[in-house]
This record gives C-alpha cells, structure tokens and sequence, in this order.
C-alpha cells in the first residue's frame, strides 16, 4: 500500500475509534442519572448579588458558578411570597392548580389545619421513585403539621424551620389573634399589636422569637422527629444546613442524589455567625449574603473534592424579591422595579443560575425561565415522572445545546388572582398593587398597561396606544391560559373557617 494511502487509512480509523469513543461516553453520560442541587434563597433580590451588579455585596463563589455556568437574566418565580412560590417549585404547578395559595391569607402560618396536600406530587418523590437519595436542609414553609412536614412528601431526612424565621413571635399576638382583630374591625387595636415589631426587626435578638429547629428521617418504622432546640440559634442556620447537606452529600456519593437548601436568610429578622459580623461594606443585609455566598462555595468545593461535579446539576435561585419595607436590611431589585409581595418585576423575577461543568453550556442566558420549569427540567434529565408538573417547561436544550428557551409565555399571579401577563419581550398589566406598605395603591386597569421589557426593564414607560395589536394578541393568550387552568379553592384560606370570633 501506498504510504500515503496507508497514512490516509490509519487516519480513517482512528476517527472512526474516536468516534466511537466519543459516542460511548456520551451514552454513559446520558445513561448516568445526574445529581441535583437547589440552593434557594428567601427574599435574595435581582441586585443583591455582584454578577447582578450589586457594587459592594461580595458574592465569588456565586459569581464563580455564574461565570462557569449559565447566568440567567429572566428567570421567574411562580408567586412574589414564600409559600406560594415554594410549592410552585416543588410541584412544577401554579399555585391556583394546586390551592396552595391564599386570597386572604398569603402564606402559611404556625399551627396551620392545612399544608402540602397529599395528592400533590413533589420533586422530590419524583426522583426518590427512581431511586434518588432525597435530603432537605432548610426552610420549608408549606404546613407545620406532621403529616405536611418533607419527610411525608418525599425527602427521606430533613433538618430545618417549618415557616419563616419571624413567626411564633414571643410576648406579641398570634395570627389568628391578629386575624380576629381584623374581623372585629378593631383596627385601633391592631396597629398597636404591631407596634413593637420593627424595632425587634431593627435590633433581633433569639428569644423574640420561638421557631423551632427540627429534624425528620424516614425510618423502617416510620418517621424519626426530633426538635432539636426551641428557640433556634439563627445565628448558626446557614453554617450547620451547609454542613448538613455536605455531609449527605458524602453519605450518598455511590447513589444519585437529590439536596433542597432552602435557606433561613436573607428574610428578616438578619441573623449571621460571628465570621461573617460587620464583614461586608453592605451591612448586616450584606453579612447574610456573603454567609450564603460561602455556603455554595462550600458545597461547590465538596463536589469537587468527591468527583461528583461533572455529574451534578445546582442551581441557585430565590423565592421571590427582596421585602422592601425593611429598608436597608430588605435587599435591592436593581434595576427591577418594586419588589416581595408584587407582580412587578422586582417581586417575581429572581437571581438564578445554573451550574454543572462540562454539561452546561456557559454564558448569560436573556430567554424566559420560571421555577415551574426546574421539576421538568430534572425530570427529563434524570428519566423521572415529569407528567405531574403540567406547567413546567423543559429547558434541558438550553442548558446543554444552548439552544432557545422554550417558554415564551409567563403568568403573574398574586393571591390566586391573575395581576399581569408576558409574551415575549410585552409585559400587560391587568392590575397594579405595592405590598408591606408601600404603594402604589391597587388599581384595576382598563385598558391595561403595556410594557416592553427589553426596552423598559424598569416598567415605567406604558406604551399600549401605541401597539393595539399587542394588546390584542396578549388578551387572547391570557384567554387561552384562563381556559387551560383550572382553579382550586384557597388551601391558605383554611385556617379563617376555624377562628371563632
């Protein structure tokens, strides 16, 4: 043979090996079920971290997965406050398809009749029926009672706050005091209840406040519940749930796994450990984050050190926006305007990135996301159920091809009622209302607003006479999506049927 015919056939040949190669190591891939991460945050908003250009907060290990990862510029949640968004991103349903929502009551508070039903399927039974390890170390939000605590909806152990760090107040009235008041039009009365709140915000100290810290494991017997200590030490929340969740993580390293850390903080009142006190130019707003900034630097550092990196999708994201009635110690939505508790920008569409080396394609991504896309999404990547979350999106291709988001749509709910719509870049707003205080007052418009997000990420400028088939085009998807959702009663709204006056 011809010695460049030879050349030409060695060369054939070790392409065609390559390939093969190539090929078998993509089908281990695919065949490995990846490990998923979610980190969440309560109240973090758009600008508080310095890949979203907050100028004084230092967040490098976020910034690092940012960079490594994919940055995401248009990522939503489900509902501007806790418990509504927590369920959304559990069950990859809109809270009005599930009832887990109030239209009077917003979240879900201490000694709730109610909580995370169980016909609802979680993400985390979705992957434990596959034969994922399923741990949560953190905040959880969706009913105090036993049978609503995660151990009962798929997480095999669990160590956290069943509600916010603010609730179970000590030497001040309950909600459903403060509910009665309100029913009794006592408002006098009410608004000295209240009084005394913002300066044990302004100054927190443990014993205002008597949340238990708890821990739960599924056992061959049932369940193992255990309060650990009555009232918890804030100040230790993020460390000892990093160091929970880094030593599940090794416990499953030979199983694929599934960590929800929902954190305590930013949420007022601000707690942080002592190494982390007077540490950011940002105050103790910025304290809280640098803590949590070092927690995913921590847990990054883990899955590297034990090789799992490259077969773990994290993610990191928020609950809603930052409260913004606690003023400094309620973070910022840059840009954003508004923020927790509304349907403007600020109050829904959150921090998130996306991190898994060598699988996710790096860079800033400016299509549409929404936490109901995170069940999907993990579904389809790890060969779990996804037909429970009926309103979630697979974003998988973006992630890995870099491909287009799918989702072109996004509805914005507050307390079970439709407040705006997006399509595309055209945010139309149907009503308008501030939160915790600040305005604006509630208004219902007709004919609605109509915003162009690209330009005018702000919401500032309404430009509906301008573009009536807009308008038109919107009204008709909105339509659309009225039709294809069913509405459930108020699953927060319980508790007011057990109060007697």
């Amino acid at each position: 043979m011809h010695k460049h015919a030879f050349s030409a056939a060695v060369i054939v040949a070790v392409c065609l090996l390559s390939n093969v190669a190539w090929a078998a190591a993509a089908v281990t891939q695919s065949a490995a079920r990846p490990n998923i991460v979610i980190l969440f945050a309560d109240d973090l908003g758009y600008g508080d971290l310095g890949s979203y250009g907050h100028p004084y907060i230092r967040t490098p290990h976020i910034d690092t997965i940012a960079a490594e990862g994919q940055r995401w510029t248009d990522f939503y949640v489900a509902a501007p406050v806790c418990s509504p968004s927590r369920a959304a991103l559990l069950t990859g349903q809109l809270p009005i398809r599930t009832g887990l929502y109030g239209e009077q009551i917003r979240v879900y508070f201490p000694n709730d009749p109610g909580g995370m039903p169980q016909r609802e399927v979680t993400l985390a039974e979705a992957l434990q029926a596959i034969g994922y390890r399923t741990g949560m170390f953190g905040k959880w939000h969706l009913g105090d009672a036993k049978a609503a605590w995660p151990t009962r909806h798929g997480f095999d152990e669990w160590l956290g706050l069943l509600y916010s760090n603010d609730m179970d107040w000590v030497d001040e009235l309950s909600i459903d005091e403060l509910i009665t008041l309100r029913r009794q039009g006592k408002l006098e009365a009410l608004s000295a209840a209240m009084a005394s709140r913002p300066a044990k915000y302004a100054a927190p100290k443990i014993e205002y406040w008597n949340v238990p810290l708890l821990s739960s494991r599924v056992t061959a017997n049932g369940f193992e519940d255990v309060e650990i200590e009555r009232p918890a030490e804030q100040t230790t929340l993020t460390k000892r749930y990093t160091e929970a969740a880094i030593r599940f993580v090794r416990e499953s390293k030979d199983a694929p796994f599934f960590v929800y850390l929902p954190y305590a903080m930013p949420h007022t009142p601000l707690f942080r450990s002592p190494a982390f006190a007077g540490r950011s130019l940002g105050g103790r707003y910025g304290d809280v984050i640098e803590e949590i900034d070092w927690s995913v630097g921590q847990i990054r550092a883990a899955l590297l050190e034990l090789g799992l990196a490259e077969n773990t999708l994290l993610v990191f994201s928020s609950d809603n926006g930052p409260w913004l009635s606690m003023k400094t110690e309620g973070g910022r939505a840059g840009l954003l305007r508004n923020g927790k508790g509304t349907t403007f920008e600020g109050g829904m569409r959150i921090p998130t990135v996306f991190w898994w080396p060598q699988a996710v394609v790096p860079g800033v991504v400016s299509g549409m996301g929404s936490a109901l896309d995170i069940f999907t999404t993990v579904a389809n990547l790890s060969g779990a159920d996804a037909s429970p979350a009926v309103d979630g999106l697979d974003l998988s291709a973006v992630l890995l091809e870099g491909a287009s988001s799918p989702r072109q749509e996004l509805a914005y709910y507050r307390a079970g009622q439709l407040y705006a719509y997006r399509v595309g870049p055209w945010k139309m707003h149907f009503v308008t209302e501030g939160s915790y205080g600040i305005g604006p007052q509630r208004t219902e418009h007709t004919p609605p607003l109509l915003y162009h997000l690209g330009d005018d990420p702000s919401e500032r400028f309404d430009i509906a006479a301008q573009h009536p088939e807009v308008v038109a085009d919107i009204q008709q998807k909105v339509a659309a999506h009225r039709a294809r959702v069913p509405r459930r009663p108020p699953e927060f709204d319980r508790r007011l049927t057990t109060l007697v006056e």
